[in-house]
């Protein structure tokens, strides 16, 4: 199970087309110290591929120099093939990839529904059609529409930034730590939110501090250390792997 630095092409080639991929990323976010030093990822169609590690491991500096939000002095990104190395993010979000930051990822002063029309606002879709799937894949969302997002809780929260990604109907979606400072009852709501998402057609890349969690819904994992691979496999395996388990996921099975 343990592969220091797994290559992109460790997942077999018949297990679907390649959406992102991302080769030997080194960067960070100050010149000449790198964070991310080689590190690799693939995400093939309609799977959730979950990146867990330590604090520290580069888990958000990776998911954040993909969508363009931090430079990379070496590496490439690609997305649905086309490179995207180096494009800034409203370029990489035209391209059909959304991203969900940890924090600061909703309007406060808005509502729900003036955050989900901000979302669409660069859509190339309806945007009152948009507003309506998304009130009828989160019914909690429509019933508060006319709510200030400030007052929501923090499930509610994560939910609506999601739905706000959602609005121009990205093919793949990039989630920083959803759950992060949640209470338990919210974290097991973020994750549903995370399945439903899924089951909608949407392939997830996302980094998690609940291992445990993240790994049960994952059908991949990584496991990143001081900005390289460490571990990669299902979510499964790596899940009930000692040596995950005792390393990362506070004790043995």
């Amino acid at each position: 199970m343990s592969i220091p630095q797994p290559t992109p092409d460790s997942v077999a080639p018949d297990e679907g087309d390649i959406v992102l991929q991302a080769e030997n990323l080194v960067g960070g976010y100050v010149p000449e110290v790198d964070i991310l030093r080689g590190c690799n990822l693939v995400v093939r169609d309609g799977e959730v591929v979950v990146v867990i590690g330590p604090n520290g491991a580069g888990k958000s500096t990776l998911i954040k120099a993909i969508f363009g939000l931090v430079p990379l002095r070496e590496g490439s990104v690609t997305l649905r093939g086309k490179p995207i190395t180096g494009m800034a993010p409203n370029q990489i979000s035209a391209l059909g990839m959304s991203f969900v930051p940890q924090s600061n990822n909703v309007f406060p002063s808005l509502t729900i529904e003036e955050n989900l029309e901000m979302g669409g606002a660069n859509s190339r879709h309806n945007v009152r059609e948009r507003i309506d799937h998304m009130y009828a894949q989160f019914p909690r969302l429509h019933e508060r529409r006319r709510n200030r997002a400030e007052g929501l809780s923090g499930g509610e929260r994560q939910m609506l930034a999601v739905a706000r990604a959602l609005m121009p109907e990205p093919t793949m979606l990039l989630l920083d730590e959803p759950s992060a400072g949640l209470s338990p009852k919210a974290v097991g709501e973020v994750f549903e939110i995370v399945r439903s998402v899924s089951e909608s057609g949407v392939t997830i890349a996302m980094i998690e501090q609940n291992a445990k969690a993240a790994l049960g819904l994952a059908d991949r994992g990584y496991v990143l250390e001081s900005g390289q691979n460490r571990f990669t496999g299902k979510g499964s395996e790596l899940l009930n792997d000692p040596q995950v388990a005792e390393l990362y996921l506070g004790g043995g099975h």
